[in-house]
């Protein structure tokens, strides 16, 4: 079975709820997160099959379309996302940092897939609406060329409106590593 990944974000709890069930009956999808985020959106997070998470994506999209914020389908998402959405990427030695922020959190995860697949980065962590005003952000790191080139490709991938800022920090002080490590 392929792996795929994709993700629904509505205006509403009660659409995004409503949008989980439709994914769940639509295709035989694994719900990875359904939950509530600030200020009162809903993320449905799912994987599986590519032709079946496309299916669950498209159905809840089209199911109150006056709701939906974001969607995304990922068919071959890179490896790192994971571990990144779970705050459990391990980084070796920390050397530049790339951060990109955007308004919402489909729209951080295509970005941050966008950063691992085109430079030698390691992707730190995907921040995902919550405690951020539906906001997300990812970050990652590796050498300067790398990191710009990683965020400059993802900046120009996020949907027009969706993209908020990045920066790049060609050697951060110890102290702000430890306090994102």
């Amino acid at each position: 079975m392929s792996k795929a990944l994709g993700m629904v974000e509505y205006k509403t709890v009660a659409s995004g709820m409503t949008a989980a069930d439709i994914m769940i009956k639509t295709a035989s999808i694994e719900v990875l997160e359904a939950m509530p985020v600030c200020p009162g959106k809903y993320l449905v997070t799912v994987s599986g099959d590519l032709s079946a998470v496309r299916a669950a994506v498209d159905a809840a999209a089209a199911y109150n379309s006056a709701y939906l914020i974001d969607s995304f389908v990922l068919g071959n998402p890179h490896d790192s996302i994971f571990g990144a959405i779970k705050g459990t990427n391990e980084v070796r030695e920390p050397e530049a940092l790339g951060i990109l922020e955007t308004f919402t959190a489909a729209s951080a995860i295509v970005a941050a897939d966008t950063t691992a697949k085109t430079a030698d980065v390691d992707l730190i962590e995907l921040r995902l609406a919550k405690g951020l005003c539906g906001k997300s952000y990812l970050l990652i790191t590796g050498d300067v060329a790398s990191v710009t080139a990683a965020i400059e490709k993802a900046k120009s991938g996020v949907e027009e409106g969706m993209f908020l800022d990045s920066s790049i920090i060609a050697r951060p002080d110890k102290q702000l590593w430890d306090s994102i490590l």
